[in-house]
């Protein structure tokens, strides 16, 4: 019989972009661990947990917003994308509700207008590949 729990695999996790309900705002974080800088909010997937339930549990986790999941994006599988390890990231972009405050891993929230999101640098280069791709779904 094949052992299963012999197969290294990669970690996977979940981004989201938080575009803030009736505006064209959207929440970053400044990340407390490194890798550090700004980073779309997001984290590891937890044993048992669809991809869409740890995207808002996420996103509460690091900004008190409640997520409400628009589109997922294309997944980033690069095994170099971050630097702890091979971390599949699926981004989800989305709208927050309720109050941004910075919680858990995020040392602060930054809150811009979509435009100036191509202007920033991030803590892992693929982040803006992302919001990229949530700037054409959104036109």
């Amino acid at each position: 019989m094949f052992d299963i729990s012999k197969i290294k695999c990669p970690k996977i996790a979940v981004d989201a972009i938080i575009q803030i309900e009736g505006t064209n705002n959207v929440v970053l974080i400044k990340r407390k661990f490194p890798p550090l800088g700004l980073a779309l909010p997001g984290g590891f997937v937890d044993y048992g947990e669809s991809l869409e339930k740890a995207v808002v549990r996420e996103v509460l986790e690091e900004t008190n917003l409640w997520f409400e999941i628009n589109e997922q994006l294309s997944a980033r599988s690069d095994p170099n994308r971050d630097p702890r390890g091979h971390i599949i990231s699926i981004p989800f972009w989305g709208f927050g509700k309720g109050e941004p405050k910075a919680l858990d891993d995020a040392k602060e929230l930054i809150i811009l207008r979509r435009t100036q999101l191509m202007m920033q640098d991030f803590a892992f280069e693929d982040h803006k590949q992302m919001v990229l791709e949530y700037i054409f779904a959104c036109d």
